[in-house]
């Protein structure tokens, strides 16, 4: 459906793609991978005539729709969530404008042309209904009801909606529009775990050809049947999931490596040959033999390494066993009530992931124990030599914008040499120049990441981390995840990635509407004990 034939493309002063060829063929579900910066969203943006390749040509086959979701979702305001959604759903969204329009005109009663306007309604309303304009509704609906939007939020002016909300928007308005291909730029930011499980069980069963990327491991994984990887300019296919995918390209690497080797030991064997018997007219014949066999031989190349990123951090200093504990703890906001007479104590090592469906409590639970909010009664008591390091996704407002990532660091940790400070600053993706940003340039991932390495550099024994994945690619987050399983001190967390859940916890804390379930063991058993990966997907 889609063909990137020998396309070379380059941004500036950056080589993104050369002579790189791959396709994307009908039903295929294929996840992008690469690290940043490869040209992921320029590959996306080549498809859809926003870019042009320098040389080369991309095809796209006649008569094909094709959908893309990226994270610029322009303004949006002056409507309904699901009128915006319909917007995206071809000629019928149209009608439906029209028919809101003349909904409008109709409660007028004082107009002269009220009898036209009823008139143009009946027409109006009979080309919506001859569209399935009344199912499109109800399918937009459903669709945002997927992404956790309630009733109150679809009908609402989806200008109200926080930045994240209109993500998921923008994300309804292509599932909805259920193109030929879909190209989907990092649709799993901005999800909580029970939307992303919706999402992936709509992509499942989407019969079109899909192109994603995705810094969620085990959503990609569930998915695509597929990978193609840039790297290094060029665009390499593997057939299988992501798993597959890195089995694959180690092996590979593997056996380059070992090609390599034995190719330098045979060339050095020859070469010893021929500086040995050069000066000899007696075996001049096999000398000038050898040199030509070299001539001749095609050289293999060593496997190019990706660069791995990790980090030694310092180890936690020792707290005392009970690290936080609360005791009869009340918590509501206006009449709506969100802990009463809550008890939980954390002791030493344990790694709590807390749980729930949107407005469950799980931040307010964090910033109870971080002191960033105070119970409305009851007690939250900190536990002897307790070093608590608190991030959430307003920490970066901490930041002093005038000053350079690499200042903010120095700041930080005058004591620290500057290749320490610039090993830290790579682990989380600011690597070379981008570490003579100002903070105030950055983005809101940027931030957060910049906040992170702060806190870890020198890490306190408790950790209270919020969604401490957004905004990390795989890499990095794979870093974290290796940093944080070597980690002595103790986590209380919130993350809709499974695999962070997965690999960090050995506690759960699940908020339902029917009460507080604390279970023993880490995700994966709650998973095995409760029969769902979400406490809002269960029946």
């Amino acid at each position: 459906m889609i063909r990137f034939e020998n396309i070379t493309k380059q941004n500036g002063h950056r080589i993104l793609f050369v002579e790189a060829s791959a396709a994307l063929n009908r039903g295929e579900k294929i996840g992008l991978v690469g690290p940043n910066g490869a040209g992921k969203t320029t590959l996306f943006r080549l498809v859809t005539g926003e870019e042009l390749p320098d040389e080369g040509q991309v095809s796209t086959e006649k008569n094909v729709s094709v959908g893309y979701f990226n994270q610029d979702v322009g303004e949006m305001a002056g409507r309904s969530a699901v009128a915006e959604v319909m917007d995206g759903a071809g000629p019928v969204s149209a009608v439906a404008a029209e028919l809101a329009e003349l909904e409008v005109a109709m409660c007028d009663l004082d107009r002269e042309d009220l009898d036209a306007v009823i008139e143009r309604y009946g027409e109006v309303q009979a080309r919506f209904e001859e569209l399935g304009g009344y199912a499109l509704e109800g399918r937009a609906r459903e669709v945002l009801a997927g992404l956790s939007f309630s009733q109150e939020m679809m009908d609402g002016d989806v200008g109200l909606l926080s930045g994240g909300w209109k993500m998921r928007v923008a994300l309804a308005r292509i599932l909805l529009m259920r193109p030929d291909v879909m190209l989907l730029d990092e649709p799993s930011n901005h999800l909580d775990l029970e939307s992303l499980i919706w999402l992936e069980g709509f992509l499942k069963g989407y019969d079109g050809a899909l192109l994603m990327t995705s810094h969620d491991r085990e959503f990609m994984n569930r998915i695509i049947n597929k990978i193609i990887e840039i790297d290094g300019g060029t665009l390499t296919t593997y057939s299988g999931d992501y798993e597959f995918y890195e089995r694959q390209r180690a092996l590979n690497e593997k056996q380059q490596q070992a090609k390599f080797e034995r190719q330098q030991a045979m060339l050095a064997k020859e070469l010893e040959f021929i500086e040995r018997f050069k000066a000899r007219a007696s075996h001049a014949a096999q000398v000038q033999s050898r040199v030509k066999k070299l001539d001749k031989i095609e050289r293999f190349e060593p496997p190019k390494r990706r660069q791995v990123v990790s980090f030694d951090f310092a180890p936690a200093p020792r707290s005392g066993e009970d690290v936080a504990v609360l005791r009869g703890v009340h918590k509501g906001y206006g009449s709506r009530t969100i802990y009463q007479d809550f008890d939980l104590t954390i002791r030493r090592k344990e790694r709590w992931c807390v749980m729930g469906v949107n407005g469950a409590g799980k931040s307010t639970l964090l910033k109870l124990v971080a002191g960033a909010s105070q119970p409305d009664s009851g007690t939250v008591t900190i536990g002897a030599s307790v070093r608590m390091g608190y991030f959430s996704q307003h920490a970066m407002e901490t930041l002093d914008g005038d000053k350079t990532i690499f200042e903010t660091l120095d700041t930080q940790f005058p004591q620290a040499n500057q290749g320490v400070l610039r090993a830290l600053a790579g682990c989380f993706g600011f690597s070379g120049d981008d570490v003579e940003k100002p903070c105030r340039v950055l983005s809101g991932g940027e931030k957060a990441r910049l906040v992170m390495a702060i806190m870890l550099f020198n890490p306190p024994n408790f950790l209270v981390l919020d969604e401490p994945t957004n905004h990390l690619d795989l890499d990095t987050k794979e870093m974290l995840i290796k940093a944080l399983s070597a980690y002595e001190g103790t986590m209380l967390f919130v993350s809709h990635d499974r695999h962070f859940l997965a690999e960090l916890s050995n506690r759960v804390l699940e908020l339902t509407p029917e009460g507080i379930h604390q279970y023993g063991g880490g995700y994966t058993e709650y998973v095995a004990r409760t029969g769902q990966e979400a406490p809002g997907l269960r029946s």
